[in-house]
């Protein structure tokens, strides 16, 4: 996927509208399932747990987003590997973490993640609320924050994130990225050092398995491994702004 099939859109104003889960045929479940348990024997650390699937994207005005989504689970992505079926987008939030220097923190996705290798943004995949409960704005940047705190050892609290734009990737993936205050580069390391010894000593394995500062889209080069699709661009932005 190349960068240019990344769209950067306006993102002042989000609203989020649950919707039903469009129905599968009984040969697109079937298949579903098979792919799925193909993908987990190759990975068994993969689970099926509740996502936020995308189903819509809509302009409210010129700076405004209406966001569809339904209750789904991650077995569903399987579907891009079954020729003629529907596929569902992702809806997932990512943090910008600059550095005192104007650097971003990028993170490459542990060997038993669904992305294994590849660089992007910490974030993660939206996961629809309990019960009743609301996705709004506030979820988002809370998942965001939580996020950030899991996958680099950076404990921001949500109010301190401010959003900053949203992406949809060619696959129709779309990102609600948020901006987070700046820290000193030591301490990004030192937290991100100090979360490996931690859940190592328990036994566990970091969703990044390494982590670095990139200055502009130029630095990516260095990088080994793929890149998440909307990284070239948002570094770009970023550097840009």
């Amino acid at each position: 996927m190349t960068p240019a099939a990344v769209e950067i859109l306006p993102a002042g104003r989000i609203r989020l509208v649950e919707t039903a889960l469009p129905e599968l045929s009984g040969r697109h479940r079937s298949a579903m399932d098979r792919a799925w348990e193909e993908a987990v024997r190759a990975n068994p650390a993969l689970f099926d747990g509740p996502v936020a699937a995308l189903t819509g994207l809509e302009r409210d005005g010129s700076d405004g987003l209406v966001l569809s989504w339904a209750r789904a689970t991650y077995r569903y992505r399987a579907l891009r590997r079954v020729p003629d079926a529907p596929e569902y987008a992702s809806l997932f939030v990512s943090v910008v973490q600059p550095a005192d220097d104007g650097r971003l923190l990028v993170g490459r996705m542990a060997p038993s993640t669904a992305s294994p290798g590849r660089w992007q943004l910490p974030g993660g995949t939206v996961e629809p609320p309990e019960g009743d409960g609301e996705l709004d704005f506030t979820t988002l940047r809370a998942h965001a924050a939580r996020e950030l705190a899991e996958e680099t050892g950076s404990d921001t609290p949500p109010d301190s994130l401010t959003g900053w734009l949203t992406t949809r990737g060619q696959s129709g993936n779309v990102g609600v990225m948020f901006t987070a205050p700046p820290r000193p580069a030591q301490e990004l390391c030192d937290r991100y050092a100090q979360l490996v010894r931690t859940e190592t000593a328990h036994g566990d394995e970091p969703e990044f398995d390494r982590i670095d500062l990139i200055g502009s889209p130029a630095d990516l080069e260095r990088l080994e491994g793929p890149l998440a699709d909307y990284l070239r661009p948002v570094v770009g932005a970023h550097a840009a702004a």
